[in-house]
């Protein structure tokens, strides 16, 4: 079984996007602060997928997006950023940045699979 982490702060779409997922058979972590999720890997827990939102307060997606991709170690977790921000100004920021794929909220479960099994089949290094 997959292990998926989700960083959202909306709590409502987490338990959607949770369903989806579990419907994928992946276990999901729900991390609302994405410092949360950082110091989780800082202590050695990997995911085999990373969900981003961008908008969060204090610390956004795209602060952990580029926090993960300036460490070598985590450089292939697979990170999908999921956000209701669609210009493509902010889907080519963020693909700039190291994101594997961009979804834009609200997420169909079609869109969430095939991106799910686009990204996922290159596993992260432990």
């Amino acid at each position: 079984m997959k292990q998926v982490w989700l960083v959202d702060d909306d709590q409502e779409m987490c338990q959607a996007i949770s369903l989806m997922l579990s419907l994928l058979d992946c276990r999901t972590r729900i991390f609302n602060d994405p410092r949360q999720a950082a110091r989780t890997l800082l202590a050695g827990e990997l995911p085999n997928l990373l969900l981003l939102d961008i908008n969060m307060p204090v610390v956004t997606g795209l602060d952990l997006l580029e926090f993960i991709r300036h460490r070598p170690k985590w450089k292939t977790l697979p990170i999908l950023i999921i956000s209701a921000e669609a210009t493509d100004a902010d889907v080519d920021r963020a693909m700039s940045m190291g994101a594997d794929g961009y979804l834009i909220k609200p997420v169909s479960y079609e869109e969430l699979e095939k991106a799910f099994r686009q990204v996922t089949r290159v596993q992260p290094e432990s």
